[in-house]
């Protein structure tokens, strides 16, 4: 070896040793520091939120028009009840986040239900209408969530419709009936929680593509903490009626970390009022 290749080598192994060493840190962080709450659980009290485009399709894809189109004479174009929204209702584009990649595995009968209600989109959706987002959906919704956390006791908020869950970590049994954000049942297995949600209202839906699901419908979320500022988020979901197997996406959660970021109200209920109910007015206002 050349004197010349011995210079360079030298600054090399430097690098490499640094390298070898942070990543040895950040092990040693993920195992050792994380904030934890007095019972030694992972601390996720918070407020946190996603950093995607998973409301809009979870199987993720290219940007288009609208999320409710219609034929052109050179291919699709915004359908006319979404036309003068130009490209505030235009869809972003954004990878899937689906584990494993591929398609939604849908039942052929409710694959064409699903297309249905994507071509009637802004009429079906129950987003547009202000009602509770379900779960997973409220997850991913552009809208922070916030986390309070006590030693067998976890409350999840959400912005969007100030939408609510509890976690009961005792048995709860049966849902006594189907309600909009589900019946969640908690456990920990080490350092991630688990919760299995049942008892969903089968008119919500999973993103603005129509992916809908029945009454049957099971979702097993796994919350793990990679850190002080991040929550790896998964959801399985199964439903035998619709789905020809289950399926999981996954997606990380971030700390809102902005000095003095609190949560604010977005109670949508009454903005919708003229949508849902402006036709039953004495004097009607003029409508689309």
């Amino acid at each position: 070896m050349n004197k010349n290749n011995r210079h360079f080598l030298r600054p090399c192994a430097a690098l490499c040793l640094a390298t070898w060493l942070a990543m040895l840190a950040g092990a040693a962080y993920g195992e050792s520091t994380l904030p934890r709450t007095e019972d030694g659980k992972p601390d996720m009290n918070g407020i946190w939120q996603t950093m995607n485009e998973a409301n809009w399709h979870l199987e993720g894809g290219v940007a288009r028009h609208a999320a409710m189109l219609r034929e052109g004479p050179h291919g699709p174009l915004p359908a006319a009840e979404v036309l003068k929204l130009g490209a505030v209702i235009a869809v972003p584009p954004g990878p899937s986040v689906i584990k494993g990649g591929g398609p939604i595995p849908y039942k052929p009968a409710a694959q064409a239900k699903r297309r249905q209600l994507q071509a009637n989109w802004v009429h079906q959706d129950p987003e547009v209408k202000c009602y509770l987002p379900g779960v997973p959906r409220a997850t991913y919704m552009p809208y922070p969530m916030q986390i309070f956390q006590n030693p067998g006791d976890i409350v999840i908020a959400y912005q969007f419709a100030g939408a609510v869950r509890d976690i009961y970590f005792d048995d709860p049994g049966e849902a006594p009936i189907d309600t909009w954000m589900g019946w969640s049942h908690g456990r920990w297995e080490g350092d991630t929680l688990i919760v299995e949600v049942t008892g969903l209202n089968p008119g919500s839906w999973l993103d603005r593509t129509g992916t809908h699901h029945s009454d049957q419908m099971k979702v097993t979320e796994r919350y793990t903490m990679a850190g002080p500022n991040r929550i790896n988020y998964e959801a399985t979901i199964e439903d035998p009626e619709v789905f020809e197997k289950p399926w999981t996406i996954q997606m990380p959660l971030y700390r809102r970390a902005e000095p003095g970021f609190v949560m604010l109200e977005f109670k949508c209920v009454e903005f919708v009022e003229e949508l849902l109910f402006g036709e039953y007015r004495r004097k009607p206002l003029e409508r689309p």
